[in-house]
């Protein structure tokens, strides 16, 4: 049955606030990862070099997400949200040296490769705050029967985001260049913390008490761990998104095996974020009322035949359609992810539950965009994102058949 109830959430004019601002993050993060892997591949050459782009993000990120959701669940939050967004903003400026005089100060195409991956280094220490932050506050800002609608809200949002800032990515480096489309992602992200000036303070329930940090840093580990259904579907994404992260290929099947330029780069990353925002906007009308558990493992095993089908392809929009099926079927692993995470975790534990999220997230996306680039080093491009696909596919039966609470469960 079709319901308008989502939409009635956006009353609020704070959390308005919070996803408009979250929009504009979003959307230069996905151009800067556009960008960075078009801009990388084209100084190199090897398909490898996008991996490391994965690789030198996810080892800040992940090493500093307990502390982050430490330091959240203690912080005031939008204080906390600025601070971060800004010096993520400064970190970014520093790409422009090599995006607009990297040639004329003399550096060769390896030293400005290195440069980069220093500078998405630093910046994924940003990222491990700034990743659950946002959701993070969501339950401070909207009543607790709205919670479900406020996360698929949030979640189109992201997606929505998430296409333009893919699909923009690549025709602005068509049109403005490298160093054109840097300056556009910067003017998003000062746009979009304009936005979280607008926010009000949220204290932290432990204000003015001492926390042993190991200890705190503990709890949230502990509570993923005893919370099944929470561990069962992040470890079955940790793994599913691992294998089948054929998306860091994109610039390589762009430029040598489709043949479409910058403009069809663009397009086909993406497809797959199309088809997870046409998914979830139709889950904010008609909710997935049960049988939770199986939809997962199903949509893990489609996205994992999607993927053997994209690698298989060399018609472009075959290999469009492809990706756009398999953003669907990832989409809805997304919404029933989320919900569970969301509304199975205490407030005062938020940000450090979120924090594990945000390392099983960053590691399935980054370390497979490594695992993807390493992969192609060693079987070719082709082969390597079939391997993952289909060793997608295979994680996913695996937890269909040993884990039974996850495929039972329902919310």
């Amino acid at each position: 049955m079709i319901s308008l109830a989502p939409l009635q959430t956006l009353r609020n004019t704070e959390y308005r606030s919070l996803l408009i601002g979250r929009f504009f993050l979003i959307i230069a993060f996905r151009m800067l990862a556009t960008l960075l892997g078009w801009w990388v591949y084209h100084l190199t050459k090897d398909p490898f070099s996008i991996g490391l782009i994965g690789l030198s993000e996810v080892i800040p990120a992940v090493g500093c997400a307990l502390y982050a959701g430490h330091i959240i669940d203690m912080s005031e939050k939008k204080k906390l949200l600025l601070i971060c967004n800004y010096a993520y903003f400064f970190l970014l400026c520093c790409l422009l040296i090599p995006a607009f005089w990297g040639h004329r100060l003399s550096f060769s195409n390896h030293q400005i490769t290195y440069y980069i991956y220093g500078i998405i280094f630093l910046s994924g220490i940003c990222r491990a705050f700034l990743s659950p932050l946002v959701p993070a506050l969501i339950p401070n800002i909207v009543k607790r029967e709205e919670l479900p609608n406020a996360i698929t809200l949030n979640q189109a949002t992201f997606l929505t985001a998430s296409v333009s800032g893919h699909a923009l990515g690549g025709f602005l480096i068509a049109w403005l260049g490298i160093s054109g489309t840097l300056v556009v992602i910067l003017c998003f992200l000062f746009i979009g913390s304009l936005f979280f000036w607008t926010l009000n303070k949220h204290r932290s329930e432990y204000e003015g008490q001492e926390v042993n940090v190991w200890e705190s840093m503990r709890e949230g580990v502990v509570y993923i761990y005893k919370t099944k259904e929470i561990l069962g579907a992040l470890t079955l994404d940790l793994f599913a998104v691992l294998f089948g992260g054929a998306v860091a290929m994109i610039p390589v099947y762009a430029t040598d095996i489709l043949k479409v330029g910058s403009e069809g780069f663009g397009l086909l990353n993406a497809a797959s974020d199309i088809g997870s925002m046409c998914i979830i906007i139709t889950l904010s009308f008609i909710q997935l009322k049960k049988n939770q558990g199986k939809i997962l493992i199903a949509a893990v095993s489609g996205f994992g035949l999607c993927i053997i089908g994209f690698g298989l392809s060399h018609l472009y929009w075959l290999s469009f359609g492809f990706l756009v099926l398999s953003g669907m079927l990832d989409g809805i692993s997304v919404v029933i992810r989320g919900t569970i995470v969301q509304l199975k975790t205490p407030d005062k534990i938020r940000g450090r539950v979120l924090s594990v999220n945000t390392i099983f997230i960053t590691s399935s996306n980054e370390l497979g965009q490594f695992e993807s680039g390493l992969a192609a080093k060693m079987m070719g491009v082709i082969r390597s994102v079939v391997f993952g696909g289909s060793m997608t596919l295979l994680v996913a039966l695996m937890v269909g058949t040993f884990a039974p609470k996850l495929r039972k469960m329902e919310y």
